[in-house]
């Protein structure tokens, strides 16, 4: 249910290695990799650091964008009896799921939900006030065990760790890509080192081996739906209340969430390549093959 979460990690994970990779090259890392022919060994650990380094960093800003992006008020002291029960909810499920008190927000918006944050001891739980107003409250406590799930799974961190391998092979690739055709454009005559050929094949080759890359990070995060719905099929002690949220869900827009935090929430993807989540017939289907 978590549409919203891979989608703004992604997102931001991009935005952080073009800036990184911008740095680099105003610093002069490039030239230092081709000076003398290249450092296939140097620009591995290179990719590595920016790699890893980028997906971390989004991690770390992960409950701070989520908040930023959808206007979710953390509820610090419930306001009322719904804010009192969604807590509740919350503290039942993290603590049978053996994790921290996420925090808990509420935001404004078609039925959605989702959960963040960098551990299973740092997180951030958020429902919609759509999922409040159109689910019935055992539908939406499957929602928050759903979402709970995610959390207790270390799919954020598992996330991170995939998307830090994929980052190393499109930077390393694009460096080599990079070279080569910088190679084909130089001239005997001129200086060592990347020329123009080199920084624009680069910048290009990141951002399309990025959206390639992106596909093996989708297919991850179809798996985990399966994974933390029965979770909350676990923790509610039944999958129907699942069930019956994911066909309440069928019938109610999945397209009004900030176009940013679509892979974060409640509701599927849209193709079957980049899709963040699975459909919803495949996900109930699974959930009544296993119980």
């Amino acid at each position: 249910m978590n549409i919203k979460r891979v989608a703004l990690l992604i997102a931001t994970n991009l935005g952080v290695m073009l800036v990184l990779s911008l740095t680099a090259s105003l610093l002069g890392v490039n030239r230092f990799l081709t000076s003398n022919g290249l450092n296939l060994s140097s620009l591995l650990v290179f990719a590595m650091i920016m790699g890893f380094g980028g997906s971390f960093i989004s991690l770390m800003m992960s409950k701070t964008m989520a908040k930023w992006s959808t206007g979710a008020q953390i509820i610090d002291t419930p306001q009322n009896e719904a804010e009192a029960w969604i807590v509740s909810v919350v503290a039942r499920h993290a603590h049978n799921a053996g994790i921290a008190m996420p925090e808990v927000a509420v935001y404004d918006g078609p039925a959605n939900a989702f959960a963040t944050g960098p551990s299973r001891d740092n997180s951030l739980v958020a429902v919609s006030t759509g999922l409040l107003q159109s689910m019935t409250r055992e539908e939406v406590e499957a929602v928050i065990a759903h979402e709970v799930a995610h959390v207790a799974n270390g799919d954020m961190v598992t996330l991170t760790l995939i998307q830090g391998v994929v980052n190393t092979f499109v930077i390393f690739l694009a460096r080599v890509v990079g070279y080569v055709v910088d190679g084909m454009f130089r001239r005997d005559n001129e200086q060592s080192g990347p020329g123009m050929a080199y920084m624009v094949t680069v910048m290009v080759c990141e951002i399309a081996f990025g959206i390639v890359a992106s596909m093996i990070v989708m297919y991850y995060s179809r798996e985990r739906e399966f994974r933390a719905d029965a979770g909350a099929a676990q923790l509610m002690g039944s999958p129907m209340p699942m069930v019956a949220a994911l066909r309440r869900l069928g019938g109610i827009s999945d397209n009004d969430l900030p176009k940013e935090m679509q892979a974060m929430g409640i509701a599927g993807g849209a193709s079957a390549l980049f899709a963040t989540h699975p459909s919803l017939e495949d996900r109930i289907a699974a959930l009544q093959g296993h119980y």
